[in-house]
């Protein structure tokens, strides 16, 4: 069912609040039908994101015949908001459990950002339910080896201070820095915040909590775990510009493709860090092309 909070209903899509064993309840939406020879497609998001980033891609993957559930991690979007359990094997939990509650024994783990260092987690630690990893620019990320010490990681990625913002202003802002978004990916922006009543809005995700989620992140070595991760793992990179950032950026995946047992690449030149928000289609029809070439089988 809807929240009542929610300013930007969902289109085309059931929205389901699951009760986690042990944990919170979280929202998930769904499109598509599943059918028993098609894999389900499971859309997380990254830090301080929600699950309506993936309105486009999972508008695209019904329209090619697959079912996927987009989730609002803890803490994120309109799921419970408890004050523990952001590390990443709680939040990998966290997935196991909603794919128990809809009697889904594998999926395809997608992830963005942050939900690419989850997915590549959730291969390693869950690999009997995950079909393969797809990190979207992310699954190589690792603070700690760019700032040695927290206290710097701290200081340089905390998050702005939104709260308070009107809404439009925040909407107009969007809009102009995202021009070639389709509106599904401006709505999923948009999502990430709380519409109030006075016209102001303020992050689902508090300031404490996702602190507390980069202090995790900021000691995650996924680089660790791929030697030892049988599962599939298909790379979506973000070529945005940047050169320097691009060249760290292929380097990580090289290593990371030589660690690995099954990995491939597929880059996006160029995109945005949230490409899929920004490319939806052709994100799903990657998605598409590896499950029926059989690479995510």
């Amino acid at each position: 069912m809807e929240h009542p909070n929610d300013r930007f209903p969902v289109v085309d899509g059931v929205v389901v609040r699951v009760p986690v064993p042990d944990g919170p309840t979280l929202r998930t939406i769904h499109r598509g039908t599943r059918t028993d020879d098609s894999p389900v497609f499971l859309l997380v998001h990254g830090l301080a994101s929600n699950a309506r980033m993936w309105d486009g891609v999972g508008d695209a993957l019904a329209q090619s015949g697959y079912a996927s559930i987009a989730v609002d991690l803890r803490g994120h979007g309109l799921s419970d908001k408890p004050d523990h359990g952001y590390d990443f094997d709680t939040v990998c939990d966290d997935l196991v459990g909603l794919l128990d509650h809809f009697g889904i024994g594998r999926a395809v783990f997608v992830g963005q950002s942050w939900g690419g260092n989850i997915v590549v987690h959730a291969a390693h630690r869950h690999p009997e339910r995950v079909i393969g990893a797809v990190p979207v620019d992310g699954g190589i990320i690792e603070l700690g080896r760019v700032f040695p010490e927290w206290d710097d990681c701290e200081r340089r990625m905390a998050p702005p201070r939104l709260a308070g913002m009107r809404a439009g202003r925040l909407e107009s802002a969007i809009r102009a820095t995202n021009g070639d978004w389709p509106e599904t990916g401006i709505v999923g922006s948009l999502s990430n915040f709380e519409h109030l009543d006075d016209g102001t809005i303020r992050p689902h995700l508090t300031f404490e909590r996702h602190m507390a989620i980069l202090r995790h992140l900021w000691s995650h070595r996924p680089s660790e775990l791929f030697p030892y991760i049988e599962r599939p793992v298909l790379f979506l990179p973000a070529d945005s510009g940047d050169v320097s950032w691009t060249n760290d950026k292929e380097h990580s995946i090289e290593r990371a493709m030589s660690a690995l047992k099954r990995a491939r690449t597929r880059w996006f030149r160029p995109a945005h860090h949230d490409l899929h928000a920004q490319h939806p289609r052709r994100c799903a029809e990657v998605l598409v092309e590896h499950v029926e070439n059989g690479f995510l089988s």
